[in-house]
């Protein structure tokens, strides 16, 4: 028989369960050095790409490098101190030996195992036969969808030391990012003119985003972190004309940049 019992709710708080959102930072060395270098190099001079982030440290890049002889000891104190310089918040780690769960735990982080962190997705092979058609499921009540923001448009020309992000959108700019612009978007980036600058599409880690341009002469290109400098020549069949920049995952399991000419 079923027991009813009397329960008092606090009257100053609530225990709810909630989902916060995570930037991941996949660490593929214990360099903290080299790592200070690179963040620079990246983020250097766009302080306000982050804006106070919650962090998680995924240490999964780094294990089994003992069979080769590296390092992976890691000071997670100054690794910490270290993006916290970029306006992140390290909260907490994932993916690490036993010793170095126990190393960022004494440094204050917590550990996340269950933290899912996006990775480019592999490709999938065809299905060998149809599949099997499940049973058609009650009607339910249509549920709107989130509007996504929209694109940000850019109208003017953008000149050397000019900089545009469009965080969490696509970025649509009408007219020519000059060498020393920087266009920069979590989305898309189409740039219906000469792209001659730098151009960083993804920028937050998202593998399906692309690079657009009438005229593809840019100094640097990067989706998702994968980038491409001017000191690669472009080929001539795609350089200064029409083309696209995808994202693509390579035999060797290595994510690849891939210019493709865009047919009128």
């Amino acid at each position: 028989m079923s027991v009813a019992l009397a329960a008092n709710a606090p009257a100053t708080f609530e225990i709810k369960s909630a989902n916060l959102p995570l930037v991941a930072l996949l660490l593929k060395s214990a360099d903290l050095a080299r790592l200070s270098e690179e963040l620079a190099q990246r983020f250097g001079d766009m302080p306000d790409f982050f804006d106070q982030d919650p962090l998680v440290i995924d240490l999964s890049p780094l294990q089994g490098t003992e069979a080769t002889g590296l390092e992976t000891a890691l000071d997670f104190a100054a690794l910490a101190d270290l993006l916290r310089q970029y306006r992140l918040q390290p909260i907490a780690v994932r993916g690490g030996s036993d010793a170095q769960t126990a190393a960022a735990l004494a440094a204050g982080l917590i550990s996340a195992p269950d933290a899912l962190v996006q990775r480019s997705p592999a490709p999938q092979p065809a299905p060998s036969r149809a599949p099997v058609q499940p049973e058609t499921p009650a009607p339910v009540a249509a549920v709107p969808p989130p509007v996504a923001p929209g694109a940000m448009v850019i109208d003017k020309p953008l000149r050397s030391g000019q900089q545009v992000y469009a965080r969490g959108r696509d970025l649509v700019v009408m007219a020519m990012v000059n060498p020393g612009a920087e266009v920069i978007a979590d989305g898309h980036i189409h740039v219906y003119a000469p792209l001659r600058g730098k151009a960083i599409a993804g920028a937050r880690g998202n593998a399906d985003a692309r690079i657009f341009a009438l005229s593809m002469d840019p100094e640097l290109i990067s989706i998702a972190g994968i980038y491409r400098t001017s000191e690669t020549d472009l080929p001539p069949e795609v350089r200064g004309k029409a083309a696209q920049v995808r994202l693509m995952p390579g035999p060797d399991g290595e994510d690849k940049l891939i210019i493709d000419p865009l047919s009128a």
